[in-house]
Protein backbone atom coordinates (compact mmCIF):
# COMPACT_ATOMS: atom_id res chain seq x y z
CA UNK A 1 0.00 0.00 0.00
CA UNK A 2 2.89 2.37 0.77
CA UNK A 3 4.20 1.92 -2.76
CA UNK A 4 0.74 2.58 -4.22
CA UNK A 5 0.34 5.71 -2.09
CA UNK A 6 3.72 7.00 -3.22
CA UNK A 7 2.86 6.36 -6.87
CA UNK A 8 -0.45 8.23 -6.56
CA UNK A 9 1.31 11.20 -4.97
CA UNK A 10 3.94 11.29 -7.72
CA UNK A 11 1.30 10.92 -10.45
CA UNK A 12 -0.74 13.75 -8.99
CA UNK A 13 2.30 16.03 -8.86
CA UNK A 14 2.89 15.40 -12.57
CA UNK A 15 -0.75 16.11 -13.40
CA UNK A 16 -0.62 19.33 -11.38
CA UNK A 17 2.55 20.45 -13.16
CA UNK A 18 1.03 19.79 -16.58
CA UNK A 19 -2.17 21.56 -15.57
CA UNK A 20 -0.19 24.59 -14.38
CA UNK A 21 1.70 24.81 -17.66
CA UNK A 22 -1.53 24.55 -19.66
CA UNK A 23 -3.18 27.24 -17.55
CA UNK A 24 -0.13 29.45 -18.00
CA UNK A 25 -0.31 29.10 -21.78
CA UNK A 26 -3.92 30.27 -21.64
CA UNK A 27 -3.21 33.12 -19.24
CA UNK A 28 -5.27 31.46 -16.54
CA UNK A 29 -4.69 30.63 -12.87
CA UNK A 30 -4.35 26.91 -12.30
CA UNK A 31 -6.15 27.43 -8.97
CA UNK A 32 -9.30 27.97 -11.05
CA UNK A 33 -9.13 24.38 -12.34
CA UNK A 34 -10.41 21.56 -10.12
CA UNK A 35 -9.07 18.05 -10.56
CA UNK A 36 -11.79 15.42 -10.16
CA UNK A 37 -10.05 12.12 -9.43
CA UNK A 38 -12.00 9.40 -11.23
CA UNK A 39 -11.87 6.51 -8.79
CA UNK A 40 -14.20 4.09 -10.57
CA UNK A 41 -12.94 0.48 -10.41
CA UNK A 42 -10.28 1.44 -7.86
CA UNK A 43 -10.60 0.36 -4.20
CA UNK A 44 -11.34 2.67 -1.31
CA UNK A 45 -7.68 2.50 -0.25
CA UNK A 46 -6.74 4.30 -3.46
CA UNK A 47 -9.28 7.02 -2.70
CA UNK A 48 -7.77 7.48 0.75
CA UNK A 49 -4.27 7.68 -0.72
CA UNK A 50 -5.41 10.32 -3.22
CA UNK A 51 -7.12 12.25 -0.43
CA UNK A 52 -3.93 12.19 1.62
CA UNK A 53 -2.11 13.53 -1.46
CA UNK A 54 -4.43 16.55 -1.44
CA UNK A 55 -7.35 15.69 -3.72
CA UNK A 56 -10.83 16.63 -2.55
CA UNK A 57 -13.06 15.81 -5.54
CA UNK A 58 -13.75 12.24 -6.66
CA UNK A 59 -15.82 10.85 -9.53
CA UNK A 60 -17.61 7.52 -9.75
CA UNK A 61 -19.53 6.05 -12.66
CA UNK A 62 -21.99 3.68 -11.09
CA UNK A 63 -24.33 3.95 -8.12
CA UNK A 64 -23.88 0.33 -7.09
CA UNK A 65 -20.09 0.47 -7.13
CA UNK A 66 -20.05 3.63 -5.06
CA UNK A 67 -22.45 2.08 -2.55
CA UNK A 68 -19.87 -0.67 -1.95
CA UNK A 69 -17.12 1.87 -1.13
CA UNK A 70 -18.90 4.83 0.40
CA UNK A 71 -18.95 3.63 4.00
CA UNK A 72 -15.19 3.11 3.96
CA UNK A 73 -14.48 6.75 3.06
CA UNK A 74 -17.48 8.47 4.65
CA UNK A 75 -15.22 10.25 7.15
CA UNK A 76 -13.36 12.14 4.39
CA UNK A 77 -14.31 15.77 3.78
CA UNK A 78 -14.61 15.37 0.01
CA UNK A 79 -17.05 16.12 -2.79
CA UNK A 80 -18.40 12.99 -4.46
CA UNK A 81 -19.38 13.31 -8.13
CA UNK A 82 -21.49 10.92 -10.18
CA UNK A 83 -20.03 11.26 -13.67
CA UNK A 84 -21.51 8.23 -15.41
CA UNK A 85 -24.86 7.88 -17.11
CA UNK A 86 -27.64 7.70 -14.53
CA UNK A 87 -30.82 5.73 -15.11
CA UNK A 88 -33.94 7.41 -13.80
CA UNK A 89 -34.81 4.44 -11.60
CA UNK A 90 -31.58 5.01 -9.65
CA UNK A 91 -32.08 8.74 -9.17
CA UNK A 92 -33.26 8.42 -5.56
CA UNK A 93 -30.20 6.37 -4.56
CA UNK A 94 -27.88 8.75 -6.40
CA UNK A 95 -29.34 11.81 -4.70
CA UNK A 96 -28.57 10.30 -1.32
CA UNK A 97 -25.06 9.15 -2.18
CA UNK A 98 -23.50 11.96 -4.19
CA UNK A 99 -22.89 15.67 -3.68
CA UNK A 100 -22.93 16.27 -7.44
CA UNK A 101 -24.54 14.61 -10.44
CA UNK A 102 -22.51 15.71 -13.46
CA UNK A 103 -24.38 13.76 -16.12
CA UNK A 104 -27.97 15.04 -16.24
CA UNK A 105 -29.15 14.53 -19.82
CA UNK A 106 -32.95 14.70 -19.71
CA UNK A 107 -35.77 16.55 -17.99
CA UNK A 108 -37.21 13.27 -16.72
CA UNK A 109 -33.96 12.50 -14.88
CA UNK A 110 -33.72 16.02 -13.49
CA UNK A 111 -37.28 15.82 -12.20
CA UNK A 112 -36.57 12.47 -10.55
CA UNK A 113 -33.54 13.92 -8.80
CA UNK A 114 -35.51 16.99 -7.75
CA UNK A 115 -38.26 14.83 -6.27
CA UNK A 116 -35.73 12.63 -4.48
CA UNK A 117 -34.14 15.64 -2.80
CA UNK A 118 -37.56 17.03 -1.87
CA UNK A 119 -38.39 13.75 -0.17
CA UNK A 120 -35.22 13.79 1.91
CA UNK A 121 -32.94 11.93 -0.47
CA UNK A 122 -30.07 14.40 0.02
CA UNK A 123 -28.56 16.34 2.89
CA UNK A 124 -31.29 18.25 4.73
CA UNK A 125 -31.77 21.77 3.49
CA UNK A 126 -29.31 21.43 0.62
CA UNK A 127 -29.97 21.49 -3.08
CA UNK A 128 -28.29 18.86 -5.22
CA UNK A 129 -25.70 20.37 -7.52
CA UNK A 130 -25.84 19.19 -11.12
CA UNK A 131 -24.25 19.60 -14.53
CA UNK A 132 -25.94 18.97 -17.86
CA UNK A 133 -24.05 16.57 -20.09
CA UNK A 134 -23.93 17.79 -23.69
CA UNK A 135 -23.38 15.44 -26.63
CA UNK A 136 -21.27 17.24 -29.23
CA UNK A 137 -19.96 14.34 -31.31
CA UNK A 138 -21.81 12.11 -33.74
CA UNK A 139 -21.54 9.02 -31.55
CA UNK A 140 -25.14 7.85 -31.31
CA UNK A 141 -24.36 5.49 -28.44
CA UNK A 142 -23.06 8.28 -26.20
CA UNK A 143 -25.32 9.85 -23.59
CA UNK A 144 -25.90 13.58 -23.31
CA UNK A 145 -28.42 16.10 -24.56
CA UNK A 146 -28.15 17.34 -28.13
CA UNK A 147 -27.06 20.93 -28.56
CA UNK A 148 -30.41 21.78 -30.16
CA UNK A 149 -32.28 20.67 -27.02
CA UNK A 150 -29.89 22.13 -24.45
CA UNK A 151 -31.41 25.57 -23.90
CA UNK A 152 -34.87 24.21 -23.20
CA UNK A 153 -33.50 21.59 -20.81
CA UNK A 154 -31.29 24.12 -19.01
CA UNK A 155 -34.20 26.50 -18.50
CA UNK A 156 -36.31 23.73 -17.01
CA UNK A 157 -33.55 22.36 -14.79
CA UNK A 158 -32.71 25.86 -13.54
CA UNK A 159 -36.31 26.17 -12.45
CA UNK A 160 -36.32 23.06 -10.25
CA UNK A 161 -36.34 24.10 -6.61
CA UNK A 162 -34.13 21.33 -5.27
CA UNK A 163 -31.42 21.32 -7.91
CA UNK A 164 -28.62 23.83 -8.44
CA UNK A 165 -27.47 23.95 -12.05
CA UNK A 166 -23.75 24.75 -12.08
CA UNK A 167 -22.77 24.26 -15.70
CA UNK A 168 -22.01 21.80 -18.48
CA UNK A 169 -20.06 18.62 -19.07
CA UNK A 170 -19.00 16.86 -22.26
CA UNK A 171 -17.07 13.78 -23.37
CA UNK A 172 -15.60 14.27 -26.85
CA UNK A 173 -14.75 11.42 -29.21
CA UNK A 174 -11.45 9.74 -28.37
CA UNK A 175 -8.70 10.77 -30.78
CA UNK A 176 -5.04 9.82 -30.63
CA UNK A 177 -4.02 13.45 -31.09
CA UNK A 178 -5.49 15.59 -28.28
CA UNK A 179 -5.42 18.59 -30.60
CA UNK A 180 -8.18 16.90 -32.57
CA UNK A 181 -10.64 17.40 -29.72
CA UNK A 182 -9.89 21.10 -29.24
CA UNK A 183 -12.90 22.14 -31.37
CA UNK A 184 -15.23 20.21 -29.04
CA UNK A 185 -13.90 21.98 -25.96
CA UNK A 186 -14.02 25.35 -27.68
CA UNK A 187 -17.58 24.62 -28.76
CA UNK A 188 -18.74 23.79 -25.24
CA UNK A 189 -17.27 27.05 -23.96
CA UNK A 190 -19.13 28.98 -26.65
CA UNK A 191 -22.36 27.10 -25.92
CA UNK A 192 -22.02 27.95 -22.24
CA UNK A 193 -21.55 31.64 -23.02
CA UNK A 194 -24.65 31.69 -25.22
CA UNK A 195 -26.64 29.76 -22.64
CA UNK A 196 -25.72 32.17 -19.85
CA UNK A 197 -27.11 35.04 -21.92
CA UNK A 198 -30.25 33.10 -22.77
CA UNK A 199 -31.23 31.89 -19.29
CA UNK A 200 -29.81 34.89 -17.43
CA UNK A 201 -27.80 33.07 -14.80
CA UNK A 202 -24.17 32.16 -14.21
CA UNK A 203 -22.97 28.70 -15.19
CA UNK A 204 -19.46 28.67 -13.73
CA UNK A 205 -18.52 25.03 -14.30
CA UNK A 206 -17.17 23.53 -17.52
CA UNK A 207 -16.26 19.89 -16.89
CA UNK A 208 -14.21 18.72 -19.85
CA UNK A 209 -10.89 17.04 -20.39
CA UNK A 210 -9.63 13.66 -19.23
CA UNK A 211 -6.27 11.97 -18.65
CA UNK A 212 -5.55 11.98 -22.37
CA UNK A 213 -6.51 15.55 -23.28
CA UNK A 214 -6.95 17.69 -20.18
CA UNK A 215 -4.23 20.16 -21.13
CA UNK A 216 -6.10 21.17 -24.29
CA UNK A 217 -9.31 21.39 -22.24
CA UNK A 218 -7.69 23.76 -19.76
CA UNK A 219 -6.44 25.92 -22.60
CA UNK A 220 -10.03 26.11 -23.86
CA UNK A 221 -11.55 27.07 -20.52
CA UNK A 222 -12.19 23.92 -18.49
CA UNK A 223 -12.84 24.62 -14.82
CA UNK A 224 -12.92 20.91 -13.94
CA UNK A 225 -10.93 18.06 -15.45
CA UNK A 226 -11.64 14.38 -14.83
CA UNK A 227 -8.45 12.38 -14.35
CA UNK A 228 -8.40 8.69 -13.45
CA UNK A 229 -5.61 6.67 -15.02
CA UNK A 230 -3.27 9.66 -14.86
CA UNK A 231 -3.56 9.53 -11.06
CA UNK A 232 -4.41 5.95 -10.14
CA UNK A 233 -2.73 4.08 -13.01
CA UNK A 234 -4.22 1.81 -15.64
CA UNK A 235 -7.49 0.10 -14.85
CA UNK A 236 -8.55 -3.32 -16.08
CA UNK A 237 -11.65 -2.14 -17.89
CA UNK A 238 -11.97 0.98 -20.01
CA UNK A 239 -15.07 3.15 -19.74
CA UNK A 240 -14.60 6.62 -21.13
CA UNK A 241 -15.91 9.02 -18.54
CA UNK A 242 -12.37 10.21 -17.74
Amino acid sequence: MATEKSAITENLERIQERAARAAGRAGRNVEDVTIVAVSKTFPFEAIRAAYDAGLRHFGENRVQEWESKQARVADLDATWHLIGHLQSNKARRAAGLFNRVDSVDSLALAQKLDAAVAEGGAAKGKRLRVLIEVRLGDESTKSGVAESDLAMLAERVAGLANLELLGLMTIPPFLDDPEGVRPYFSKLREIREDLVRRIGRALPVLSMGMSHDFEVAIEEGATEIRVGTGIFGERKSVDRQE
